[in-house]
């Protein structure tokens, strides 16, 4: 079985590391595994054994113009170059509704045509209609990271399967080799998510702010330079420091007493949340949206809390509720610990190998 992956931006967010996964799993099982991303990018899907690398052109632009130009001419380019490397035997694995160009590609060459869905959120609306139309029109098989999704974004025409994210065996076996020092003061909370404005980060600032009795960390998918623009020359609260991009987070992890991700409700739904279950892995208790595929990973007042970010009174409730209850706590951690057992990645590529070769 020969294999073309493909992803429009390589870097370390939750998208192109479920599909790092997915790209070992293929090489271990002997497939032929093409992997297709931009170029001049580092992350995720960089230097995988086994993989063999193709690269189209494309930039990343802040003004949403230009990007779409970006997207759209990167994807031209995609088409009449793969359009001639593609064989209709092989199987076009699109990560994502960005890269539609393989989709053309794909049905072209009469390919078997697998989309793998991560989002919902998708600005302007104009654009998520028309990548979910050419997504619809060429899927012959869709993957949604979770339920919410799948009831979000049908696709009637294509057979559809829920697969969860999976924790990668490695960070689990250093998770449970790590030893919680369980006497200590609970007051460190990490959020680790992209440098969006949809994403909470001005409310995780606020929260900081509001608290000085806690200790508070935030760990974006970006440059320094990018976080310094961001702030464009303001200040912070001394209890919150801002990380750029890191490829380990075992030690944010390690640091923490609990991991929250305070996406917007009217800017971003998050369709699954891969940080609050590597968070989980550690025992570590989560406030997420009380909307979205995150739902279904944190149930409330068990392994965590469900709260809108723009509740600030309930926020601010919910967070000294959590770190002044140590016997709530302890439970919290325990449900935590037993919730990742379903999301192993043993399951996930079981699951994705039998819609490869057909078999479910």
């Amino acid at each position: 079985m020969r294999i073309f992956a493909f992803h429009l931006l390589n870097d370390y967010s939750g998208s192109p590391k479920v599909l790092m996964q997915l790209l070992k799993g293929w090489v271990q099982k002997d497939m032929e595994v093409n992997m297709v991303t931009c170029t001049g990018r580092d992350g995720f899907l960089s230097d995988i054994a086994g993989v063999r690398y193709h690269y189209f052109w494309y930039r990343w632009a802040a003004n949403p113009w230009m990007r779409l130009f970006n997207l759209v001419w990167s994807q031209i380019l995609l088409f009449f170059h793969f359009v001639c490397i593609v064989r209709k035997e092989d199987i076009v694995y699109i990560n994502t509704v960005l890269p539609f160009g393989a989709a053309f590609v794909g049905k072209m060459k009469g390919c078997k045509v697998i989309y793998h869905v991560h989002e919902t959120s998708m600005k302007p609306a104009l654009l998520k209609k028309a990548l979910f139309g050419i997504a619809q029109w060429a899927a012959d098989e869709v993957i949604y990271v979770s339920k919410y999704l799948a009831a979000q974004e049908p696709f009637p025409a294509s057979k559809t399967h829920v697969l969860y994210n999976a924790i990668e065996p490695a960070f689990l076996q250093q998770a449970k080799n790590y030893i919680r020092q369980n006497n200590t003061t609970l007051s460190n909370v990490l959020m680790v998510c992209s440098l969006k404005d949809y994403k909470g980060t001005h409310e995780f600032i606020r929260l900081a702010a509001d608290h000085p009795e806690y200790q508070f960390r935030l760990v974006v998918n970006a440059a320094q330079s990018d976080i310094d623009t961001w702030l464009g020359g303001g200040t912070t609260s001394s209890n919150l420091h801002i990380f750029p991009t890191q490829t380990n987070l075992h030690p944010f992890y390690q640091w923490a007493h609990l991991v929250v991700n305070l996406s917007r409700p009217d800017g971003w739904i998050e369709t699954f949340g891969l940080t609050i279950i590597e968070g989980m892995a550690y025992g570590l208790p989560a406030i997420v949206p009380p909307v979205g595929g995150i739902t279904e990973l944190v149930e409330d007042g068990k392994n965590g809390y469900q709260v809108d970010c723009r509740d600030t009174a309930l926020l601010h409730k919910t967070l000294k509720k959590i770190m002044s209850d140590r016997a709530g706590y302890e439970s919290m951690r325990q449900c935590a610990l037993e919730k990742t057992h379903g999301f192993s990645e043993t399951a996930l590529l079981e699951g994705n190998l039998r819609i490869l070769h057909g078999t479910k």
